[in-house]
C-alpha cells in the first residue's frame, strides 16, 4: 500500500463505481439490483451538478488498479455529507480506509464546513469502529428493509 494515490474522481470512474457498489454488496449482504441504481443516482447527480469549490470525489488506486472511493458532498452551508466510501477486499485492513477518510474530513473542514454527516448501516463493522476512532457520534440506528434486506440504517455526525 505504499504506492496507493488518492486522486480525485473523474467521469471516467462512474461506471467501475457503480459496479463495484453493486457486485460487493451483492456478495457481502445480499443487496439487491436497487443499490446499484442508488449509487448511479448518486454519481450522475455528482458529475452533472456538484461544485468543485466545496464538494469532490476521490479515488484510491495502485498501479492504475482502482481499490477505492470517498466523497464529500455539501448538504447546507454548514455540513457536508460524506458519501461513497469504499474500499475493495483486497485493500482492506492496510489502513487506506483511514487515509481516504482524513482525506475527505480535511477537505470538508478546509472548506469551511463546521461538520459532516454520514448514513450507513450497523452491518458496515469496520466502517463504523473507524467512525467512532476518529471521533464520529453515532445519532440515530433504525431497523429498515432497504435493498431487499433487513437493515439496522445509521446516522453519524462529526463536529469540527
Amino acid at each position: 500500500m505504499d504506492k496507493v494515490t488518492i486522486r480525485r474522481f473523474t467521469a471516467d470512474d462512474r461506471d467501475w463505481l457503480v459496479t463495484q457498489h453493486g457486485t460487493l454488496y451483492a456478495q457481502a449482504e445480499g443487496f439487491d439490483a436497487s443499490f446499484g441504481v442508488l449509487v448511479s443516482e448518486i454519481l450522475d447527480d455528482f458529475i452533472a451538478q456538484h461544485d468543485p469549490k466545496v464538494e469532490r470525489g476521490w479515488i484510491a488506486e495502485e498501479a492504475g488498479q482502482r481499490l477505492g472511493s470517498i466523497f464529500c458532498v455539501r448538504l447546507s452551508d454548514t455540513t457536508a455529507k460524506l458519501r461513497l466510501f469504499l474500499l475493495v477486499p483486497e485493500a482492506r485492513g492496510k489502513r487506506l480506509g483511514k487515509r481516504l477518510l482524513a482525506t475527505c474530513m480535511s477537505f470538508a473542514e478546509g472548506r469551511g464546513y463546521q461538520g459532516m454527516q454520514l448514513w450507513t448501516h450497523e452491518s458496515h463493522t469496520a466502517a463504523c469502529a473507524l467512525y467512532r476512532a476518529t471521533g464520529w457520534d453515532r445519532v440515530s440506528s433504525n431497523p429498515v428493509h432497504s435493498f431487499g434486506q433487513d437493515l439496522v440504517e445509521e446516522s453519524w455526525t462529526y463536529r469540527f
